[in-house]
């Protein structure tokens, strides 16, 4: 029993895949760092220089930034620039790694620098930083892959710890969450949708009187946002509700963003729904497309490169596992 936990254990972790969905993260957060960096600049003077809200930079335990060092505001624009330019080069999968250090450096470093600038978002967009940092985000769907390979649609074989990282960083996120709405009131008696729907001053869009003072209305939508945060706690590891978990969970935050004024929170959580998508479905993107393309044309399906497409990469995936076999051994 015991060989038999530590088999599922090491092929959880480390049993080598194709690291397209790990491309398709990276390019979606290099992405969501380019817009996250852009909405510093109008507020960058104001909120982090030696004349704004904040002139001090903070100097607390375990929380060292570059702005330490060099605190003029000629230092916070030029790391803003660089910034924008690693949050760009990762998108695009330059340089990748470098790119993802400096990303991480970089957002560590404005968040440090004036924490009450930022929200539960901020520190989700932080924790992929790192995660990505460590991870081979550069082995699919990149300039560097292209540099290697000669097409930039292709991938490496790849043990998925950071994948993996991801997707329990979803669950912590949800469940989490879960249980510090129950600690409370407001959720328990099914009321806090229509507190925050009273937060005038947060609202992008207003919403009926009817419904905020409707008991049934806001009782259902309270205890449907928990039920659904606890779903994707939980129910996402299962493949066949998977799809409408994140489904479901895609309605939530695109409701919330287009209500409720929370920053960046919504969008760096669908950083993460992107870890659950299958790298088949990556792979065969294009195909697909070119598929969609054809029926619209009136052309045929295209299902004969698929299948050579399908067998080419069962055999480079084989020889992956047989090679790391022999490592082990």
């Amino acid at each position: 029993m015991i060989a038999t936990a530590l088999r599922g254990w090491r092929t959880f972790w480390f049993r080598p895949t194709r690291a397209y969905t790990l491309g398709v993260v990276r390019i979606a957060f290099g992405a969501l760092i380019v817009m996250w960096t852009g909405t510093l600049l109008p507020g960058l003077r104001d909120l982090f220089g030696t004349e704004g809200i904040a002139p001090v930079p903070l100097r607390e335990p375990f929380r060292w930034t570059v702005f330490q060092v060099w605190t003029s505001d000629q230092a916070l624009f030029i790391g803003w620039a660089i910034l924008l330019i690693a949050a760009v080069a990762m998108t695009v999968g330059w340089h990748s790694r470098l790119a993802a250090v400096v990303v991480f450096v970089l957002v560590l470093a404005f968040q440090y620098r004036n924490p009450t600038a930022f929200n539960s978002g901020d520190v989700v967009i932080r924790v992929e930083a790192f995660f990505l940092m460590l991870a081979p985000s550069g082995a699919a769907l990149s300039l560097d892959q292209r540099r290697r390979t000669g097409s930039f649609w292709s991938t490496q074989i790849r043990a998925p710890w950071a994948i993996r990282l991801l997707q329990l960083q979803l669950s912590i996120i949800y469940l989490s969450s879960v249980r510090s709405k129950m600690s409370g009131h407001a959720w328990s008696d099914g009321t806090a949708v229509s507190y925050a729907l009273r937060l005038y001053d947060m609202l992008l869009l207003p919403t009926p009187h009817a419904f905020v003072a409707n008991p049934l209305l806001v009782n259902v939508a309270t205890w449907s946002a928990l039920a659904t945060e606890l779903a994707l706690g939980i129910l996402v590891w299962n493949k066949q509700l998977r799809p409408w978990i994140l489904a479901a969970g895609v309605v939530m935050h695109t409701t919330i963003a287009l209500t409720i004024n929370v920053g960046f929170f919504s969008p760096a959580m669908f950083v993460l729904y992107l870890a659950f998508v299958p790298p088949t479905a990556i792979r065969d993107l294009p195909s697909t497309v070119r598929r969609w393309l054809a029926r619209a044309r009136g052309s045929g399906p295209g299902g004969i490169e698929v299948q050579q497409r399908h067998r080419s990469d069962r055999m480079e995936l084989s020889a992956a596992l047989r090679d790391s076999a022999r490592s082990r051994r």
